[in-house]
């Protein structure tokens, strides 16, 4: 998954041209079909971060960060019923929330979180990718 960025292609040429990496949708937000639950969010996340740091610097990593707001935005408030920030309820609530708020489609992938997953990420998250003439290339299912 680290290995799905762009200074593998440029630290390695033409030695890396034609290999896979399995990814999070982020880095390739634009090539996803329309279809793909993290599309609009990977497009949105990779517009905000260059229009900060540059053209091609958005990243898994910085997407993960990205994301981390979209289930806090999704999970507190429903934890900010049961509880008060800085209190056990809250903290059990907070935890409770995120184990039962459902599917979530994120820049990432697509999250469902519960009391034995805590990984959260559904089949339908990663992506093949392949390096093409020096461009990740997503490779259809």
């Amino acid at each position: 998954h680290g290995a799905a960025s762009f200074d593998l292609i440029r630290v390695g040429g033409a030695d890396v041209e034609g290999s896979f990496v399995v990814s999070g949708p982020a880095v390739v937000a634009g090539k996803l079909p329309d279809s793909n639950a993290s599309k609009a969010l990977g497009v949105k996340y990779i517009a905000e971060y260059e229009k900060v740091y540059g053209k091609g610097m958005a990243n898994q990593f910085a997407a993960h960060a990205f994301d981390v707001v979209i289930v806090l935005e999704k999970a507190v408030p429903l934890a900010l019923k049961k509880g008060k920030p800085g209190t056990k309820e809250f903290r059990v609530a907070l935890k409770e929330a995120l184990e039962t708020m459902g599917r979530t489609p994120v820049s990432q992938g697509v999250l469902n979180y519960t009391a034995t997953d805590h990984f959260g990420y559904t089949p339908e998250t990663g992506v093949m990718l392949k390096i093409v003439a020096g461009e990740w290339q997503v490779v259809p299912n």
